[in-house]
């Protein structure tokens, strides 16, 4: 069937998926407790939306559409202290973090639900392992063709997200000398990476996902997965390679950095995106997980080997008139931090690591910290 209309959508409105780790409260191993939270949570209106995902120790929230910092975050506080008011009832604990730092993959069970199932049969092994944690943003597009714009155009930035949102150095009980080692689970996927370079929403769905959809490969856009990709029934597209911060402070701070930076991109001050600017793509995308905020990418149109943290310094100071215009001006002190010394989410957790001396002291710090 031939891809659905794009719906058209306020431009630069936002939205905000969270997907978050369910853990036992009394040793932090994952809890395959999402039925039973679930079903709690479903008792009482629920500020905002929550679904079940891939297994059953983790969950997805998702906000309403917004336009400011303070809205968001307001909700994303009561989405949070929502959730752990029930994980309380249930004793149970939620935590953010890209990966939990030593749970087995093979002792995860697949949440039984149609889509989960089929995914289940078609990937094996990697439907377990894909019990990782993401941040997704959604920035709303007033056109298709506005929306591959803004995709493509923000190919340059990805690192950026990466290193900020970076929060899973460990993986199988060591540290994986990656700030994020979660997107080495995602790109195991075969319909995973970079959407193709096209800037024309009727060259996309009449040639590109007609011919996929041909192949018998894929039946909507939820078969690709993405670093960015469109999604044509909410008219938005969605940034999906953070890794689930810590903090909610944090999630409502990104998700403000990209809104920011999609304003300042639809000025149309920068060159046009170019399928060449995807030569560094993969090397810069690497970096930022390996390295996070000390990573080196190369710029796509210079060519120039660039510090990803001064790159982030640089865009947060190009980006202050038009987060001052969005009353987001409070993310800068977040994402700032983040550049300092202070550093991302993986550098907290190296240093619980290091005050703690097990993984174990890891997540429960994490789950404190989404408390806080």
């Amino acid at each position: 069937m031939p891809l659905e209309a794009f719906s058209s959508s306020a431009s630069l409105t936002m939205g905000v998926e969270l997907e978050l780790q369910i853990v036992n409260a009394y040793d932090f191993d994952l809890s395959s407790s999402a039925d039973d939270l679930l079903e709690l949570l479903g008792r009482k209106p629920f500020p905002g939306a929550v679904t079940p995902e891939m297994t059953q120790s983790m969950i997805e929230v998702a906000t309403g559409i917004h336009t400011h910092h303070g809205p968001m975050l307001a909700q994303l506080v009561q989405i949070r202290d929502t959730l752990i008011t029930a994980c309380d009832r249930l004793n149970i604990d939620l935590a953010g973090g890209g990966t939990h730092p030593f749970q087995h993959w093979f002792d995860q069970r697949i949440f039984s639900k149609p889509r989960f199932r089929e995914l289940s049969s078609l990937y094996g092994y990697l439907a377990k392992q894909f019990t990782v944690f993401g941040q997704h943003v959604h920035i709303g597009c007033a056109s298709a063709d506005e929306a591959l714009f803004l995709l493509h155009s923000l190919n340059r930035y990805v690192p950026h997200f990466i290193a900020l949102s970076a929060s899973s150095p460990y993986l199988q009980g060591v540290d994986t000398l990656f700030d994020s080692s979660r997107l080495n689970s995602v790109f195991a996927f075969p319909l995973s990476g970079r959407a193709p370079f096209t800037l024309s929403w009727d060259d996309f769905s009449s040639n590109y996902f007609t011919k996929m959809e041909s192949t018998g490969v894929v039946n909507s856009m939820k078969d690709f997965y993405w670093d960015i990709r469109p999604k044509p029934e909410f008219g938005t597209i969605e940034l999906r390679v953070c890794d689930t911060p810590l903090t909610v402070q944090r999630a409502a701070a990104l998700a403000c950095y990209l809104q920011a930076l999609c304003r300042h991109l639809l000025e149309r001050s920068e060159p046009m995106p170019e399928e060449d600017d995807y030569l560094v793509y993969n090397y810069n995308r690497f970096q930022a997980c390996r390295f996070g905020m000390d990573g080196t990418m190369v710029h796509p149109k210079t060519r120039k080997q660039i510090s990803i943290r001064e790159d982030v310094l640089a865009t947060l100071r190009l980006l202050q008139p038009h987060l001052q215009a969005l009353d987001s001006l409070a993310v800068l002190d977040e994402l700032e931090a983040v550049t300092g010394t202070g550093g991302n989410h993986a550098t907290w957790l190296r240093a619980q690591f290091a005050d703690f001396g097990s993984v174990q002291g890891v997540v429960r710090s994490a789950v404190d910290a989404l408390r806080a």
